[in-house]
C-alpha cells in the first residue's frame, strides 16, 4: 500500500509521537470550543465563501509563480520558481493564516486579539486583521526584535495594536510565546489567541497549516498551467514551519515530488549558536506540544540564535518534526553567512529583496539547482520580502567592510 502522509493529527492532536495538546487546565476548555468550532467552520459554505473573498479581495491572491530566469542561467541547472508570498498584502505568507483565525474569532464572538511575533510579520498580519474587523490586538514581542524589527513596530502601532515588550529570557519569539499563554489563561473569556505559526496545541498546527495550503493549492496549479506537470523540488525556510507546511502539504502524497525543509544553522550546528531544531535537538514539550527542542540534558530549552529574528526559535512544529521522523521531508541547515549570501544574489539577479528567512531556503536552492538537469522544475516559497531586515543586513555589510 502507498504511504499516504497529507492528513492528521489524530483526535488527540497526534503526529505520530509529536503535537498534542500540553496546556493549563483552565484552557482545556477553550480549546476544545476552539477545535470544535473550526471542524464546524470547515464545512459550513458561509465560512469558507468569506474566506475566499478575504483571500481574493483582501490579500490579493493567487500569488504568482514566477520563473526566475536570471537565477536559472546563473547556476546553470534546474528551472527555478518562486511561489511570491511576499507580493501578499502586508508582505508576507503570515496574513493567509490570520484571515482565517480573526474569522473564525468573530464567528466565536471574540473581541480581543493576542498574538506573539518575532520577525513582526506575524505582528504585522494581526494588527491588519484585528484593524479590518474592529478587534482589539495585543502583540508580544521580544525586545532583542523590537529593536532589531523596528520598521515592523511601527506598522503594527500605525494599525492600532499595543505591543507589549518582553524582557525575560532572550527577549526572542520562544518568550513572547511564553507572555502570550500566560496573558490567554488570565483572559480566556474575552480573548483569542492568534497563533503565528503551524505550532503550539492541538488542532492550531493543522488549523494554521489548513488556512496556508492555500500556498500550495495554487502552486500545483500554476505549475501544471505553465509546464504541464508537477514540480520535482519544493524547498522553503523552517522556523515554527507554516510558510514550508503550506506549499508541501498539497504534495506530500505524491512520491515523484522530493521536499527540503530548511533551518536556521546560526554559526553553526556544532557551535550551539543556531536553531536548528531537528539537526541539533532532542523531542520535549514546549508551548503546548511535543516536538524538537533545543534542549540541555535536564530539559531546560536553550538559546536558539539565527540572523533572522522569524527563525530564531528553539522547536518546530509538530507536523514538521512528524515528517522528519518517517523521512518524507529532508530538513537541512543553512548558517547566517549562507543566508545573507543568497539575499544579496537574489537581490541583484532578479530585482527581488527576500525577507532574510527566505534567504535561508534561497542558499540551499541555490546549492542544488547547478547539480540538477536542465528540465528539473524547483519552486522555492518566497515567504516574505525584506523591507523589515535593511537595518540587520547593513549592520552585516558594515561587519564585513570593517574585517575587510
Amino acid at each position: 500500500m502507498t504511504q499516504t502522509y497529507a492528513h492528521g493529527p489524530d483526535p488527540r492532536g497526534m503526529f505520530g509521537r509529536f503535537g498534542g495538546q500540553f496546556v493549563a487546565e483552565t484552557l482545556m476548555p477553550l480549546i476544545n470550543d476552539l477545535a470544535a468550532e473550526y471542524e464546524a467552520a470547515k464545512n459550513d459554505p458561509a465560512f469558507l465563501e468569506e474566506l475566499a473573498y478575504f483571500q481574493r479581495d483582501f490579500i490579493g491572491r493567487p500569488s504568482p509563480l514566477y520563473f526566475a530566469e536570471r537565477l536559472t542561467e546563473h547556476f546553470g541547472g534546474a528551472k527555478i520558481f518562486f511561489k511570491r508570498e511576499e507580493l501578499n498584502h502586508t508582505g508576507a505568507h503570515k496574513i493567509n493564516n490570520c484571515i482565517g483565525q480573526i474569522l473564525l474569532a468573530k464567528r466565536m464572538g471574540k473581541k480581543r486579539i493576542i498574538a506573539e511575533t518575532g520577525a513582526g510579520m506575524h505582528g504585522v498580519a494581526s494588527a491588519t486583521v484585528a484593524a479590518r474587523f474592529g478587534m482589539e490586538c495585543v502583540v508580544y514581542m521580544g525586545t532583542t526584535d523590537i529593536d532589531r524589527q523596528q520598521a515592523n513596530v511601527f506598522r503594527m502601532r500605525l494599525l492600532g495594536a499595543k505591543i507589549v515588550p518582553v524582557t525575560a529570557g532572550t527577549g526572542t519569539l520562544k518568550d513572547a510565546m511564553n507572555e502570550a499563554l500566560r496573558d490567554w489563561v488570565t483572559n480566556v473569556d474575552t480573548t483569542f489567541y492568534l497563533i503565528g505559526t503551524a505550532a503550539g496545541p492541538h488542532p492550531y498546527p493543522a488549523m494554521v497549516r489548513d488556512f496556508q495550503a492555500v500556498i500550495g493549492r495554487e502552486t500545483r496549479a500554476q505549475m501544471l498551467e505553465k509546464e504541464g506537470r508537477l514540480p520535482d523540488s519544493l524547498v522553503a525556510c523552517i522556523g515554527g514551519g507554516s510558510n514550508a507546511i503550506g506549499l508541501f502539504h498539497e504534495f506530500l502524497d505524491d512520491s515523484s515530488v522530493g521536499i527540503v525543509g530548511v533551518e536556521a544553522a546560526g554559526h553553526g550546528v556544532d557551535t550551539g549558536k543556531h536553531a536548528s531544531s531537528m539537526a541539533g535537538g532532542t523531542p520535549g514539550v514546549l508551548h503546548g506540544n511535543r516536538t524538537f527542542l533545543l534542549q540541555d540534558a535536564d530539559g531546560q530549552i536553550t538559546d536558539a540564535h539565527s540572523v533572522s529574528a522569524g527563525l530564531d526559535y528553539p522547536g518546530v512544529g509538530p507536523e514538521h518534526a512528524w515528517l522528519h521522523d518517517v523521512g518524507r521531508v529532508e530538513y537541512v541547515p543553512i548558517t547566517d553567512h549562507e543566508a545573507l549570501e543568497a539575499f544579496h544574489t537574489c537581490c541583484r539577479l532578479e530585482g527581488i529583496i527576500p525577507a532574510l528567512e527566505t534567504a535561508h531556503a534561497l542558499a540551499e536552492a541555490f546549492k542544488r539547482a547547478p547539480n540538477l538537469p536542465k528540465d528539473h522544475l524547483m519552486v522555492i516559497n518566497l515567504s516574505g520580502r525584506g523591507d523589515k531586515d535593511m537595518q540587520t543586513v547593513m549592520h552585516h555589510m558594515q561587519e564585513k567592510l570593517e574585517k575587510h
